[in-house]
């Protein structure tokens, strides 16, 4: 069956890049509803914004959605990862500002906050997207594809010049709770040069390692405490597409494979996609199946010790 949140929950803290106070609130929705952005600081305009791959439009390290109206949400990756993961497909997003709140740089907050309202089944039968054949998006040595499998699965590789990150790969089945034990609590990660590079520009504003946000230098973890598993890097990008992929507007049966992708990559993947009517179709969940999509089962004992 379709899911919503059983009851409102609310996260407070800080953009990423605009280090701008953020307060938040994720509100039960009916079936057919999907996730809704809306910008309660906005009046006289529509302020309502479908997390959709339709709305997402180009921008800087991360994942933005806009409507007509031109208001737009920002940094939305996290959250649409932790909705999806946690098995919610109906939810309204009220916030007032125009970036989610960063919180620790990763899904786990949210994910603890989900567990906590708990999630109510609705009447109506969950329907995925189920693919045909494989869809491939590729710009230079980078490239995103989907292709057909017996569930949901992300596998992703990636390579960094500095020693502290390298190159790692990671495979996991997104069925249950398997985003919430592995990936929920990846933070975002990025290099010292990169971030000096951002705040000079008048970006990353509130980030602050350790807390936000993991900064290597070469072969060094700048962040106080280091790194919360060996591979949170891969994991991480990971979580990311996890919540870009949550914007094609249903759970997916289908393998997800990304070699040095990003969000940009993810959102034309999906893009080429729908592109392709031949290479997907819309199925209703038997109930074998519905069993173990993503979120399916979660318990507060399955969220890592750092949440």
């Amino acid at each position: 069956m379709q899911t919503t949140i059983s009851s409102p929950v609310t996260f407070t803290g800080t953009g990423l890049h605009s280090g701008r106070p953020v307060r938040m609130t994720i509100n039960p929705a009916s079936a057919e509803y999907g996730i809704w952005f809306k910008r309660v600081d906005i009046e006289g305009r529509d302020n309502m914004i479908p997390a959709h791959w339709a709305s997402v439009v180009p921008s800087r390290l991360c994942t933005l959605v806009r409507n007509d109206a031109n208001v737009e949400v920002s940094t939305i990756e996290h959250i649409m990862a932790a909705l999806i993961g946690c098995g919610i497909h109906n939810a309204l997003v009220e916030i007032d500002g125009p970036e989610v709140p960063i919180m620790d740089g990763s899904a786990a907050r949210f994910v603890e906050g989900f567990i906590r309202a708990g999630v109510r089944e609705l009447a109506d039968p969950v329907r995925m997207i189920e693919l045909l054949a494989p869809v491939e998006f590729a710009e230079d040595d980078a490239w995103a594809r989907l292709e057909p499998a017996d569930g949901f699965l992300i596998d992703f590789h990636i390579s960094f010049p500095d020693q502290a990150i390298g190159t790692q790969n990671k495979s996991l089945d997104m069925s249950n709770g398997n985003f919430v034990r592995e990936l929920s609590d990846c933070r975002t990660f990025c290099r010292q040069a990169d971030v000096d590079a951002m705040q000079a520009n008048g970006l990353a504003l509130g980030g602050i390692p350790g807390e936000n946000a993991v900064v290597v230098d070469g072969d060094h973890v700048v962040s106080p405490g280091g790194l919360r598993r060996v591979d949170e890097a891969v994991r991480h990008k990971m979580l990311d597409a996890l919540g870009d992929l949550a914007l094609a507007g249903a759970p997916l049966k289908a393998r997800y494979v990304g070699h040095k992708a990003g969000h940009a990559m993810t959102n034309k993947l999906l893009r080429a996609l729908f592109d392709q009517p031949d290479a997907w179709r819309l199925v209703t969940c038997d109930d074998a199946t519905a069993r173990h999509l993503p979120g399916v089962g979660v318990r507060r004992s399955d969220l890592p010790l750092t949440a």
